[in-house]
């Protein structure tokens, strides 16, 4: 175990695991053209939205979280940087603070309405992680809220960004959907830690509802939120759009099928390809979005 000080900055950059940045990055992306206004000249807001989104709220989460998983980390994981001692002493805290304050920085520049959703995600990620909320404990609302805070949040963010106000109420309700779908992406998350979730007491749903019951759950979250996206962009007069989307549901409907013969051996090949068109569906859904009169 090294004995730095002050820790080295690959040190740092694993801390903030950049491979995470890409779901709010895409949701950001997502919201950005749901908000169906020109790029031309908001070049900049979109390249500070893109940052808020993911190196900085995003990792913000991750600092919060190793920090506070440092001790079951020192036993399960203990190559990761904070129980290595690559982040020595306190580091981890005064990184996820400083990382914290930057965010929120950033967002008052980009405005009040995105300023307020900064501020909701920060909060989400440090209850998601710390004492005495620490939402990972309980698979409903930890996953709710990591939903919430890495596609719902980053939606409405990229469209109020674009817009300069708040998003319409459709804007918004598809990123609601979204997010709530994105609870069932995190179980399946949830299945590569079942036997340390069990030993130090989280009780994720596959923990809670056994392995069969947390993966059905997760189809079910995941499709019907795509299923009442579908149902809406109907009702907007956007049946191209929602036919694709109906599409990409089919589709991962035929790989749920797999997944659920042996889903603690499938989810992680789920999440790669099923997910995947989780996200096209998003996109989609986004281009609908912007061709809505407003």
């Amino acid at each position: 175990m090294t004995t730095a000080v002050v820790p080295a900055p690959a040190a740092v950059l694993e801390l903030l695991k950049p491979i995470t940045w890409f779901p709010p990055m895409w949701a950001f992306g997502c919201g950005a053209v749901s908000a169906g206004v020109a790029v031309e000249g908001r070049w900049g807001l979109i390249a500070a939205g893109i940052l808020l989104a993911g190196p900085l709220v995003c990792a913000t989460s991750q600092i919060v979280n190793d920090w506070y998983d440092r001790h079951v980390d020192a036993i399960n994981q203990p190559a990761r940087p904070i129980p290595s001692g690559r982040i020595p002493g306190r580091w981890g805290l005064r990184l996820a603070l400083a990382w914290t304050g930057l965010s929120l920085v950033v967002a008052v520049l980009l405005g009040p309405v995105v300023f307020a959703a900064a501020v909701v995600g920060l909060a989400l990620a440090w209850a998601y992680s710390a004492p005495p909320l620490r939402l990972k404990r309980n698979g409903w609302w930890g996953n709710l809220a990591v939903g919430l805070s890495y596609e719902s949040l980053p939606w409405f963010t990229g469209a109020a960004v674009l817009a300069g106000t708040m998003p319409r109420p459709e804007v918004v309700g598809v990123a609601l959907l979204y997010g709530l779908g994105a609870h069932g992406i995190m179980t399946l998350n949830d299945f590569k830690a079942i036997e340390g979730d069990v030993r130090t007491g989280v009780g994720s749903l596959p923990v809670r509802l056994g392995v069969d019951g947390a993966a059905r759950l997760a189809c079910v979250v995941m499709a019907a939120s795509q299923l009442a996206v579908v149902a809406l962009l109907v009702l907007w007069g956007r049946p191209l759009h929602a036919a694709i989307v109906t599409g990409l549901l089919a589709a991962q409907g035929g790989l749920m099928v797999r997944f659920l013969a042996r889903p603690r051996e499938r989810a992680t090949w789920y999440s790669g390809l099923g997910v995947t068109l989780y996200v096209l569906g998003m996109l989609t859904a986004a281009f609908a979005l912007a061709g809505l009169d407003g």
